[in-house]
């Protein structure tokens, strides 16, 4: 089996490791808005009259706390994939650069739908506060 030349495997690999340094910058961003949204959740500034109040913030709490522990779940995997992509410039044979490379992608996609939910979640929770908020008296 023929295997990329050391170049561009040096090549795809500074192109491996942007990939996962943009993972981080975007899941990191997510942290502040989850903060955020956890917070909003556990005010009292919305209509105590609401019907199913308690239940529906109930519930966007319980998918809050779900998608933090995906978020750590997957900074960890990246904390642990990040340095092992050294390994593809130790390569002898495409089978072993085709390896890391699935992993990557495969990380990719958990990120990617990780991002996808966490932008849903803030957008349904969004949608449903601002029309529940209380009404401030001038």
């Amino acid at each position: 089996m023929e295997s990329y030349s050391a170049p561009a495997l040096s090549s795809k690999l500074a192109l491996l490791d942007q990939e996962s340094r943009t993972w981080t910058s975007k899941i990191r961003f997510t942290e502040d808005e989850l903060i955020f949204i956890d917070q909003l959740l556990h005010s009292y500034v919305f209509e105590p009259n609401t019907p199913n109040l308690f239940e529906r913030l109930s519930e966007y709490q319980h998918r809050l706390k779900q998608l933090v522990e995906i978020k750590d779940d997957l900074q960890q995997m990246i904390r642990v994939h990040t340095p092992n992509l050294g390994e593809l410039l130790e390569c002898k044979d495409q089978t072993c650069e085709d390896a890391i490379i699935l992993a990557h992608t495969e990380l990719g996609t958990k990120v990617d739908h990780y991002i996808s939910v966490h932008e849903n979640l803030k957008s349904e929770i969004f949608n449903y506060a601002g029309g529940i908020l209380k009404k401030r008296k001038a």
